[in-house]
């Protein structure tokens, strides 16, 4: 009987574990900044945005920008293949448009999801790290005070 209990709370537990694992997540400050640095180049900002993203994610706080920018990314989904190490690519969803990124920006990528705590899976010779329903928002006026604040994401890891 003991065997049985121990069973079903050792279930109870995976399960808990695996939900876990699928809620909604979230990071801020630098690993917020980042996040939002290695998407905002592949999404559908305006070139202004993209440019003040890019000049914080560089470590320029005193960017020009008045308004909150708003990263957002339907899917990110990331392969590196631990049998064929020099294969790695990043496919970035907005909207109805897909982004395939290969290399050392799809690196930095699968690195940067990988430090914003989204746990990697993998399959048949593939490390995948992915997540979806990326929204991070970023404040310059916050930014800019060099506090730790203004940089701010939600996701949910995996796809």
């Amino acid at each position: 009987m003991r065997l049985g209990r121990l069973t079903i709370l050792a279930c109870s537990l995976s399960l808990a574990s695996s939900a876990a694992w699928a809620a909604p997540a979230t990071t801020s400050g630098s690993v917020a900044l980042a996040l939002a640095g290695v998407v905002a180049p592949y999404s559908a900002l305006p070139a202004k945005e993209k440019k003040a993203v890019a000049a914080f994610f560089a470590g320029d706080s005193n960017v020009p920008h008045a308004n909150k920018i708003t990263i957002t990314a339907d899917k990110v989904v990331c392969r590196a293949s631990n049998v064929a190490i020099t294969s790695r690519s990043c496919e970035l969803s907005f909207g109805g448009k897909t982004r395939t990124v290969k290399g050392s920006e799809a690196n930095a990528i699968f690195a940067t999801v990988a430090l914003a705590g989204v746990p990697p899976d993998g399959a048949a010779g593939t490390i995948y790290e992915s997540l979806s329903k990326l929204s991070c928002t970023l404040d310059p006026a916050a930014i800019k005070d060099k506090a730790g604040g203004g940089a701010d994401c939600s996701f949910e890891p995996g796809n």
